[in-house]
């Protein structure tokens, strides 16, 4: 949370609308994982008044995949929020805010092995979707990296986002420096950005993105789905590995069921 020197793995947020939660197993298996990330959070303080990585979601401790979030992959060939093939087997969708530590950790440590091993090889799918919660400047990245998607770069903007750790609602994503990270991204016509970032279509799609989640229950970033499992937090690369595979073979089974 703001103002919370010991964070656990996965960065509190505001808690889901009231009348949003049409999902009630998926719900249940969020709630169940905040509770572990929460008792992990305490168990793990040390003396010195830091935190243990709270182990929020296992392949073991998966519930099994629920069809309605699985049918909230889009696989849109043409979002330019999205990396890897329409028809990969495994679909990730990401819930994160620019300004979420722990999505930047996911973004620099994990995202990286994914895209090599997995999205690159046509495994899997990642999905992102705007999640900001941490106030105005998470508002304004949100609809800055939408508005980077319009000229194909919004995973450059991602990248140039996350690539150090930012102090939080301090200027950091300030207009002027989220325009300094579009140049850096590559994004070539600038004022069609800045009006892009403004636009009603920009607010639409955020909203459309961060009431996805707050309708499955989504209380915190980052926050993922894989084919329709729930992982919290920027969990260790061999937890994300070991769902992706199991996933990608549960998908395989299935297919030669069908022929």
């Amino acid at each position: 949370m703001p103002g919370t020197s010991t964070p656990s793995a996965s960065s509190r947020t505001r808690r889901p609308r009231p009348g949003r939660t049409r999902r009630v197993l998926a719900v249940i298996a969020l709630a169940t994982a905040v509770v572990t990330a929460v008792l992990a959070f305490a168990l793990g303080r040390g003396t010195a008044g830091t935190a243990a990585p709270a182990t929020v979601s296992t392949p073991e401790a998966q519930e099994p995949a629920n069809p309605e979030l699985l049918a909230l992959a889009r696989r849109d060939a043409d979002d330019p929020l999205a990396l890897g093939s329409p028809d990969a087997p495994v679909v990730l969708i990401e819930y994160s805010d620019f300004q979420c530590p722990f999505c930047g950790r996911f973004a620099r440590e994990t995202k990286p092995d994914l895209v090599r091993d997995y999205v690159d090889k046509g495994i899997l799918r990642i999905e992102w979707r705007n999640f900001p919660v941490f106030g105005a400047e998470s508002d304004q990245a949100a609809r800055a990296g939408w508005a980077a998607g319009q000229q194909n770069r919004f995973w450059q903007f991602h990248d140039e986002a996350y690539a150090e750790p930012r102090r939080r609602n301090a200027g950091d994503f300030s207009e002027d420096n989220l325009l300094a990270m579009a140049r850096k991204a590559g994004v070539e016509d600038l004022a069609r950005f800045e009006k892009d970032m403004a636009s009603e279509a920009a607010h639409q799609a955020v909203t459309r993105d961060s009431e996805e989640g707050y309708g499955i229950g989504v209380t915190s970033t980052p926050a993922f789905l894989i084919n329709g499992r729930l992982v919290l937090g920027a969990q260790p690369t061999d937890v994300f590995t070991g769902i992706i595979d199991e996933a990608a073979e549960q998908a395989r089974q299935q297919e030669d069921g069908d022929e």
